[in-house]
């Protein structure tokens, strides 16, 4: 036999093969010609595999990311899965023959369909088998884990199956998934995806929906966490979007100082060589940055993170003392700033202050050349390599932010490069921030929103930014806002009030999105601000230890979920991807609540940070096997939206009962905002011992018309029980309520003027 005809008789022999097996073992066949496909185009690694049951029946409920997640789990388990599935995606001829090698279990949308669908998958359980689910019910178009849909239980309804959480990571991005805003019509980057598959022990099968829910949340914060490297390096990110955007405004603020992409990048570059040389000493590790949301914080901030230098950007707004607090914790030696604010600020500082106007002629040209190679001509890779960015790691700090101080003294809250990352990254994901966008940034630079987001977000994702140091000043906000064509605002409610007297809507013209934080949404400044500006804001939240999102609400104007619900108000969002929250019991932290129970919010996620700096003992407080403790009051709904209650510091225990702060404050506030319409905070509700009743509520408030009958009469017009309702003896007129810079209360103030003012002082 000749070698041509070996040949000729090996195809048809395989041909042969493969034809009989195609009949006899379907199932066989697929996986045949499946397995070395996707060997070849994903990486794959089971966590958690032992917790899979060997035996009998099993449910899996699985996150669902991409269109061919069946095909992968059926890749990564042990055992056949019959996944339940819309039978509409399997009607055509070679579809409908794979699924059916499976025994995959199709489903119509009509009521016989679906009866005669679970009925087939109780009878699969019954026979010790293993039914797949994706209970969301559809394809994620945002890469959140949607709400769960109901009808498992008529599925595991007289079975003794378990039920077995699973997580798949590393799907959202390919082409089979939303990405982008749309599927398949992408780049394939890259080429072979990492992907991770998680598997949580057993349930029992009459765990609550959203119990089941929160499991595959867990396991999704321990995906994120595991693979934080995964996420962009910003230093890194932010050369290659300015380079890309090199002849496009990136920066702006209302000093007139106008940047584009590249004149940045050689600006950053410039100033860290002239600061290594002229200024900094190697050893100092962590410098201070005393400086407003600008261009100049901004460029200094980036030419810190090319030196590999942790940043600590200084709050303005408190006092000397305060600020020599923080020198002192992160063992700050020099502060950079500007003259022009120095003269704006009386400040005496425990550190070498360094005026960067004074240093402008110490720029030599030689830096200016080698900043003009370095960001124009030398390839970004080596770029990286000649600054060192390439030894940074993911959880090497970047910067330390000191809390506002609201409740107390301030601590430096340690956030990592892989921390910031995952922000930037859900920020893009959820709101979906481009190269058309133009962020109005006036959140301050030590607050963490205004870092992360109106810093290194529109740094790194390539909208311009344009920022003004003073949030408060609206007709300010409202003239760059026109001028630039704002389209992002990010604020406080506090803000917003301001911004509805004093800019017109033309300034507002082309904004389309609005998310405000901090502090709770008075429900009519919704339908102020839309009807005003034609923008309906929405709410997130987040504290300073996480980074600082933790859950948002998806803009109207932004979102891609036309069958998923990715907005409720009154919430403040589902928890951010990647993200898991937790409700538990105020006063063991162990009992795990359901929904709609209000409890201790936890939170886990690779946006939890490193810890207190110089504090491990305080670290350990509120962050046990990596969940933070929130301190906030809160409860899930049914389809996963977080709606924060109260804060425990907001909370008296009065008689043995939790009476909110915020409740109250919120019927006050609507009662003395009848006879004033001004964007003042007008009231604030705080708490001083009693030794009867263990606390006793005060109230502190501005002028006004009203008498404390009227405002106590308004609590309970309002349904609040007498509990809730401050005696006459604790209202108290105030020449002003106690703030901090970032707009929020400033909590310890109110309750040190609250003992004074009820003689408690001592």
């Amino acid at each position: 036999m000749t070698t041509f005809q070996l040949i000729v008789f090996v195809v048809i022999a395989v041909i042969v093969i493969l034809a009989v097996l195609a009949v006899v073992s379907r199932r066989l066949f697929v996986r045949l010609f499946f397995r070395p496909l996707l060997e070849t185009l994903y990486r794959k690694q089971v966590v958690g595999l032992e917790n899979f049951p060997r035996s009998g029946g099993v449910v899996v409920l699985s996150n669902h990311q991409s269109w061919i997640d069946g095909i992968l789990l059926l890749w990564m388990l042990p055992r056949n899965v019959r996944f339940v599935v819309d039978g509409g995606n399997f009607a055509s001829g070679p579809l409908k023959w794979i699924a059916g090698a499976f025994d995959t279990i199709l489903m119509e949308h009509n009521p016989k369909s679906i009866g005669r669908a679970l009925k087939a998958a109780r009878e699969s359980l019954l026979q010790g088998e293993v039914v797949g689910i994706f209970p969301e019910g559809t394809l994620s178009r945002s890469g959140h884990v949607q709400g769960f849909k109901p009808g498992l239980g008529k599925i595991v309804k007289g079975t003794e199956a378990v039920l077995v959480p699973v997580y798949l990571h590393g799907m959202w991005g390919s082409i089979f998934s939303f990405s982008g805003g749309k599927f398949f019509f992408k780049c394939p980057w890259p080429l072979r995806r990492r992907l991770t598959l998680y598997i949580d022990s057993p349930l029992p099968a009459d765990t609550p929906l959203d119990r089941l829910r929160s499991h595959v949340l867990e396991l999704s914060a321990i995906a994120a966490r595991d693979r934080r490297d995964d996420y962009p390096l910003l230093p890194k990110q932010l050369i290659r979007v300015w380079r890309r955007d090199g002849g496009r405004l990136k920066a702006a603020d209302s000093s007139g100082a106008e940047l584009k992409g590249r004149t940045l990048l050689i600006r950053a570059l410039a100033l860290r060589r002239m600061l290594r040389r002229e200024v900094l000493a190697d050893d100092e590790s962590t410098v201070g940055i005393l400086l407003p949301p600008s261009v100049a914080g901004l460029v200094t901030n980036v030419a810190m993170a090319f030196d590999r230098r942790v940043t600590a950007n200084l709050n303005y707004t408190v006092t000397s003392a305060v600020l020599n607090q923080c020198i002192a914790q992160a063992k700050i030696k020099t502060v950079l700033s500007s003259s022009r604010f120095l003269e704006k600020v009386s400040f005496d500082l425990d550190a070498r202050v360094i005026a960067l106007e004074d240093f402008k002629d110490k720029v030599t040209a030689a830096d200016k050349v080698f900043a003009v190679i370095q960001a124009v001509l030398l390839p970004a890779c080596c770029l990286d390599r000649l600054l060192g960015l390439h030894r940074i790691k993911p959880d090497d700090l970047l910067t330390i932010i000191f809390t506002s101080g609201s409740t107390g003294k301030p601590k430096g809250v340690m956030l990592s490069h892989a921390n910031i990352s995952h922000n930037v990254e859900v920020v893009r994901q959820a709101i979906r921030l481009n190269r058309e966008d133009v962020v109005i940034g006036v959140l301050p630079f030590f607050h963490s929103f205004g870092y992360t987001v109106t810093l290194w977000g529109v740094a790194s994702l390539g909208p311009a930014g344009v920022y003004h140091y003073n949030p408060l000043e609206a007709r300010q906000v409202g003239k760059l806002a026109e001028k630039y064509g704002g389209t992002v605002l990010l604020g406080t409610p506090t803000f917003l009030r301001g911004y509805l007297r004093k800019i017109e809507p033309e300034q507002f013209a082309k904004l389309s999105v609005a998310v405000v934080g901090a502090e709770k949404m008075p429900a009519d400044l919704f339908e102020a601000f839309e009807k005003r500006f034609g923008i309906r804001p929405v709410e997130g939240y987040g504290t300073t230890e996480l980074s600082p999102l933790v859950s948002v609400n998806i803009p109207p104007t932004r979102s891609v979920a036309k069958y998923q619900p990715d907005r409720v108000e009154g919430s403040v969002g589902r928890p951010l991807p990647g993200v898991a929250a937790k409700i538990v019991s105020p006063d063991d932290h162990t009992v795990r609540l359901g929904a709609g129970e209000d409890g201790m919010l936890l939170i886990s996620g690779p946006n939890v940070m490193r810890g207190y700096l110089g504090q491990d003992e305080l670290t350990a407080e509120v962050i046990n096997d990596g969940w933070y403790m929130t301190g906030d009051i809160a409860h899930e709904d049914e389809m996963g939206f977080l709606h924060i209650t109260g804060r425990l510091s907001r909370f008296s225990k009065i008689g043995g009962e939790m009476v909110p702060h915020i409740r109250i404050e919120e019927v006050l506030a609507g009662c003395l905002r009848e006879d004033d319409q001004d964007d003042q905070v007008r009231v604030c509700v705080t708490a001083v011992p009693d030794p009867k009743r263990g606390e006793r509520l005060v109230v502190l408030h501005l002028s006004t018309s009203k008498s404390i009958d009227e405002m106590r009469a308004s609590l309970s017009e309002n349904g609040l029980p007498n509990l809730f309702i401050p005696g006459q003896d604790s209202f108290f007129e105030v020449a002003e309520i106690p703030l901090l810079g970032t707009g929020k209360l400033d909590l310890k103030g109110a309750r040190d003027q609250a003992a004074e003012l009820t003689g408690q002082s001592s």
